[in-house]
């Protein structure tokens, strides 16, 4: 029943098995229980309980929070109330690194092919992993410089123009 109404709403596959992993997850966390059994403050307890428990980021609380909800509100029928008092998890406490342009032509010359390829690729026109790997020959155009990704994020197909390095 979760699989078929999760390809009803056209999620991603990696959507899927994230949404099917935290449900699992929550019910293993209470004893098997069958989630109809349990309420906002089952859901309450193991989202705060990743956060205390686990340290997990604030990022993967809110996708167990979606998985949840969804659960709830597109396969059992009975959305949950909005919860409160659900332990935050941790914010990032420092900012991203940036590589500089030095650091990132290094980085790419100590690759070997084909991770060097796809690392280039990725950095110079902003694809994203899947993304590259799932690319074919027909889908770049060396005439433009840009590169035509189809099914990206969303189901959405996009172009991408490609800096020169």
């Amino acid at each position: 029943m979760l699989g078929w109404r999760l390809r009803e709403g056209r999620y991603s596959r990696r959507t899927e098995e994230a949404y099917v992993y935290w449900i699992r997850r929550y019910i293993v966390f209470h004893g098997r229980q069958h989630p109809r059994e349990l309420g906002p403050g089952a859901v309450r307890e193991f989202l705060s309980g990743l956060a205390v428990r686990d340290g997990v980021a604030a990022s993967t609380q809110n996708q167990a929070l979606a998985a949840l909800l969804f659960l709830y509100g597109r396969v059992l029928g009975s959305p949950l109330p909005m919860i409160e008092d659900i332990a935050p998890a941790r914010c990032p406490r420092h900012l991203p690194v940036v590589l500089s342009q030095r650091e990132v032509k290094l980085l790419l010359a100590a690759l070997a092919e084909p991770a060097r390829l796809c690392a280039s690729l990725m950095y110079g026109s902003g694809l994203r992993v899947t993304e590259c790997v799932s690319l074919r020959v027909k889908d770049v155009d060396l005439d433009r410089r840009e590169i035509v990704v189809r099914d990206g994020k969303g189901n959405k197909d996009r172009r991408t123009p490609s800096r020169q390095p």
